[in-house]
Formats: C-alpha cells, structure tokens, sequence
C-alpha cells in the first residue's frame, strides 16, 4: 500500500508575522540610517577650507547654503575630483562662526548665498520620536491582553457561569446519601433529558426549574453536582450574587447571557446556587427608586416563563430562605417543583456516615448506627466534619486507624466545644461549678419528659465553664407540653442550686444565658405555640418580622397593652413555677445532688453510665487510664419508621461565665 500522505498543518500566522516583521526591520533600518545620514551617489563630498578657498577664488563656486553660521553647503559649477570620485555638490566647515569677510568674499565673486537653521541629527529624531512610540506599543499591548481576556473590559454584561467539562470531579448519586426522595425527584429530570419521548407521549412537558430548599449543609449544591455528573449534558453553575455589581444593567443583561449560552446548548442545565441574593420580595425595603437586584429578578422571571419559551432548558436553584422568594418566581411554569433536602433521620445519617468513611481506614469497634443515633439534628455538612474530625484526632495520637474513643471525642468537640483545660479555675469557682452542673443534671433525671443525661462536665468548652449535656434517644418532629416544661425546669436548675447550697448573697452571674434560654423559650410558650391557658390558642405578634422585607410595613397590627400585659404576666408565671419546681426537685433529691457534685470535683467528667450508678446509690468504679481504644460495641438496631430531628433541644447548658 502507498504510504499515506503527511495531514496538513494549518499555517501559523502568528509565526508568520512575526517572521515577516523582523525582516521588514532589517531593511527600513539601513535605509533610514542612510536616508537622515546623507548618504548615496549624489551625496555632498565634505571638502577642507583651503579647497573652498582655491576654488573660490577660481570662480567656481555657484550657490551655497550657510547653516548656523558654521557650515556652508554649496553647489560647484563644474565638478572637481574629490577623494576618487567626481562630485558637485560640497560642504565645508567654516574655521570661524558668523564671519561677516567670509560673506563679503562670497558676494565679490558673485555667489547666491542663503542661510537656515542646522539640519536634526539621527539623535534628535531619536529623541523626538521615542516617546511617541513608547506611547504607542504600550497601548497596543494593553490592547491585546484585553483581548486575550486580561482585563475582560467591555464584557461586565457577559455571564460568569462557568460550564462543566469532562474534566471536572464527576460526583454520582452513589456519592449523595440521606436524601432519597430529593434525588428521586432530581432522577425524573434527569430521565427527561435522557429520554424525552418517554414523558411526553402522554402530553406531559419538561419541567422548566427546581427549586432545591432545606437548611444549611443538607447537601442542596451536592445534589445540584450529582445531577451535573449523572446527566452527562452541559451544565451551568453560577452564583446568585454573580448577577449584580457596581454597573446599572449588569446583572439583566447576564440574566440574558446566561440563557443565550443555555439555549444554544439545548437540552442543557442551569444551576443557581444561593438564589436568594437576586430573588428577593419585589417593593421590599425602606428605600426607593432604581433597585438593580429588581431588574435582575425581572429579566430572571422574563427568561423563565415569558413571551420567547427556552424549550429545553431546565434552571436548578438553591436557597436555604425560600421565605423571602417572590411569589412570582415561586409559582408553576416557573419553578414547577419544590424539593425539600431536610436534615437526615437515622438511617439517612447512617449513610452520610458510611459515604465519608470510605476513605477513612476505621477499626472494627467502631459501629456506624450507634455513631447515628448518638448525633440527632446534625446536618450532612455536620457529620462531614465529625469525621474529619476523628480522623485528624486519630493521626495526632498516632493511631493506623479511627476507633470508636476518637469518634466520640471528636463528637464531643463538635457538638460541646473544643475543651479547654488550660484554664485555671480556683477552688471555690470550681465547686460553684460543680453544684451549677449538678443541679442541672439532678433536674434532668428527675423530671419526667425531660431528655437523657448524655455528659456532666466542668472542664470549659467553648464559652461555657461547664456544661450538662442532654441528647434525645431518638428523633422526632414535634415536642410536647411536658417535654417544654422539663426543659424549663432543667434549665433554671444551675441558679438553683447555687441559690441553696451558697446562699442568696453569693449567687453568681453564671445563669444568665440560662435565664436567657428559659425566658426565651417561655414567651414562644406564652405567644406561639397556643399553650397558655389564660391566652388560649392566639398567636400574638405575627407581624413582628423583619423590616426589610418590606411586608406589611405601612399598616402594622399593634398588640393592645391589655393582651401584651397578660402575655408577659403569663411569661413570668410560667418561669416562676418552673424555677419553683427546680428548688422542690433539688431540695428532695439533696443527697443525689452532693454526689454528683463531688464526683464532679473529683472526675471533672461524668458519663451517663457515670451518671445511672450515682442515681442507684452506688460508689463510682475506679477510673480508667487511658490506653487502648474499648473493646468492640455491640450494634443496637432501634426500628422507627421515620424519625426526625429534635427542635430546640438537647444544647449545651454554660455555666458561669
């Protein structure tokens, strides 16, 4: 067979022209050179003055031109042999400057004389010059870097989202764990780029967006990734704030750009993550006239839904407030599906915690559920965390792998606060502590509704110089009367105790975010939640939202100074017997308050196994040295079909301050 042609190599006109200019210097270089020098054939021939003045006074010197009284340039009337050649034309350098003799001789022999100003040297057109092409290949250059995308200038109106190759970190589904109806939901759009036809036979349409809403770290631009890898179609990822800056008009005519690009890509996404900053309640806010973030929006909810349809593309967006959303970007037609990303139940943080310990070389005591159960109302981001946690613990004690202890610890760290046992505390501020924490905990196990002692502590976390920490069993949606209450009489048993055991003088100011709590927690009691008996099922102070948001803001309900009287006179009846039932729970249980103080003193930590021995009555065993992690512990499965995070419970209780 003949041997296949070489393929053809496109010319490199960069090359090339550069190429071609080198060479154009080379020559129009010299021929400058020459041409401001003088030099050539007919050139003037520089002759001494005595040969001027021989041929002078021989007459045969027609014209000459004296330049700046020192150099006379003149024409012979017939040529001379000068230096091997015949010339005509010379120049002679005068021995004296402005000599009026040298011009009387020049008019005896009846020469045309004319004078001018001396010609500019090669230098001075140099100098001249210079600055001017300075000037110019400096402007040239910035030229060409804008171009290039250096300065990117005239192109503020140009979109930012930035398109997804096949080069960037694929992440799957099989990466997304705790959220199986969201990706159910996002698996359908996904179907429909694939396989239109399978949808639309019956009449149904591609959805035109999908708003993805839940609390932060639930995994909303997770999920917007995963769609982005399983989709295999161009996807577009932008910035709710990348809309808007410091130019009127930027931010619409993005809008516009970035669904130009969207459109010839079709079928393609558009992810907007964090859609909140450019979605905002239209008329919202204290001032007036021209709103940037407002015409964004406008063109935003034009491109969607408008007159001109962009069949084929499907626009994702995040938010963690859908509550200040417009109403008008909320509606069908629009974003035609809301997906709720909630924080993940048991067996959702059951896979999160498998997913993040792929990478992670754990021991075999280490039990994934019980870690679960242990971390009740933490978001995907949360557990993340937990295990990078443990794994950086685990490396600085030097461990080949993460064991149930580094777990713990490190849960410990990130729902309590980093310890900090460098703090020097004196004796009797230690003890105050020690009764502050055991009052709370005494009030925790003695109270029915009240959630389980998970760790009594003075060593300080955080801000707190010690803490009485209570973690629900399970998960759960909603929070009974009774379960409110026993908060209530928990949180106030801290100022309680010290109130008994000191005595009323030396009460310190160690309750004040416990007061802060309770009386917090009681006015929703009183106004929100309807379970006052003297209020009844009223909800008092529903306008009371933030002003920016512009709702309702000329015509605002007042509450009457009757109903607000009975709401604070509610509030304060309700932290009274709480306070009460506190003093009477700690008060019957003296003894078991002692106890745990002095083993506060003593351990500065109590678990809750710590805990259960103390309340049967028995001595605590001796403490064990920390060495090797436990021994392996046994799985627990709890069944529960649904659990759900715990509202407002289970937080840290700070001591004094």
């Amino acid at each position: 067979m003949p041997d296949k042609l070489p393929p053809k190599r496109d010319l490199n006109w960069g090359r090339i022209s550069k190429t071609l200019s080198f060479w154009l210097l080379l020559i129009l270089i010299p021929i400058a050179f020459f041409r401001l020098s003088g030099s050539g054939a007919d050139a003037p021939a520089e002759i001494d003055y005595t040969t001027y003045g021989q041929q002078l006074d021989n007459g045969n010197i027609q014209r000459v031109t004296i330049e700046d009284g020192k150099t006379i340039d003149g024409d012979f009337k017939a040529r001379i042999r000068v230096n091997n050649r015949d010339v005509s034309k010379f120049t002679v350098r005068l021995p004296v400057a402005n000599d009026s003799k040298e011009v009387e001789r020049l008019r005896q022999k009846n020469v045309i004389i004319s004078a001018q100003d001396a010609k500019p040297s090669l230098g001075g057109y140099v100098m001249t010059f210079l600055p001017w092409i300075l000037i110019i290949g400096i402007w040239i250059f910035l030229f060409r870097q804008m171009q290039a995308g250096g300065a990117k200038a005239f192109s503020f109106g140009k979109s930012k989202a930035k398109l997804l190759t096949g080069d960037t970190p694929k992440v799957t589904f099989s990466d997304v764990a705790g959220a199986d109806e969201a990706k159910e939901e996002l698996q359908e759009i996904i179907e429909f780029l694939k396989d239109p036809q399978k949808f639309t036979r019956l009449g149904g349409r591609l959805p035109k967006g999908v708003l993805l809403v839940g609390p932060p770290g639930t995994g909303k631009t997770l999920l917007a990734r995963a769609v982005a890898g399983e989709a295999g179609r161009p996807f577009f990822s932008m910035s709710g704030s990348d809309f808007v800056e410091m130019f009127v008009g930027v931010g619409a005519s993005r809008v516009r750009d970035l669904f130009e690009q969207g459109k010839a890509h079709a079928p393609c996404i558009i992810f907007i993550d964090e859609i909140d900053a450019v979605g905002r309640h239209r008329g919202a806010g204290l001032g007036g006239g021209h709103d940037e973030r407002e015409q964004t929006l406008n063109q935003l909810l034009v491109e969607m839904d408008g007159f001109e349809s962009n069949d084929g593309v499907i626009l994702i967006a995040a938010t963690n407030r859908p509550d200040v959303l417009d109403p008008a970007l909320l509606r069908p037609g629009r974003f035609d599906r809301q997906v709720v990303v909630d924080l993940p139940d048991l067996r959702g943080r059951e896979e999160i915690l498998r997913v993040h310990l792929r990478r992670v070389p754990v021991s075999e005591d280490l039990d994934v559920s019980t870690i679960a159960r242990g971390t009740p109302g933490m978001s995907g981001a949360d557990l993340a965390n937990l295990v990078n946690e443990a794994a950086l613990l685990a490396a600085r004690r030097n461990h080949e792998r993460v064991f149930l202890s580094d777990m713990e610890e490190a849960k410990d760290k990130v729902m309590l606060g980093a310890e900090r046992k460098s703090m020097v505390m004196k004796e009797d501020e230690k003890r105050n502590t020690a009764y502050h924490e055991a009052g709370h905990a005494v009030c925790a196990i003695k109270t029915p509704g009240c959630d389980p002692l998970h760790k009594v502590t003075i060593v300080p976390r955080g801000r707190a110089l010690g803490l009485a920490f209570t973690l629900p069993t399970e998960d759960r949606y909603s929070v009974t009367r009774q379960q409110l209450e026993a908060m209530l009489v928990m949180t106030y048993g801290g100022r309680v105790a010290e109130e008994m055991i000191f005595g009323h003088e030396k009460v310190t100011t160690g309750a004040a975010n416990d007061i802060q709590k309770a009386t917090s927690l009681a006015r929703r009691y009183v106004s929100q939640w309807g379970l006052s008996d003297a209020i009844g099922p009223v909800l008092v102070g529903d306008n009371e939202q933030e002003v920016f948001l512009g709702r309702e803001l000329s015509h605002r309900r007042e509450v009457s100074e009757k109903t607000a009287q009975l709401v604070d006179g509610e509030v304060a009846r309700l932290l009274t017997e709480s306070y009460n039932r506190a003093r009477q729970t700690l008060e019957t249980n003296a003894d078991l308050l002692h106890a745990i103080a002095a083993a506060l003193l003593e351990r500065e930590t109590l678990t809750a196994e710590d805990i259960e021995i103390l309340v049967r009555g028995d001595k605590l065993p001796p403490r064990k040295i920390s060495g090797p992690p436990p021994a392996p512990a046994t799985p627990v499965a709890v069944p529960q079909p649904k659990p759900a995070k715990p509202p407002l419970l289970g937080g840290p209780e700070p001591a004094p301050a």
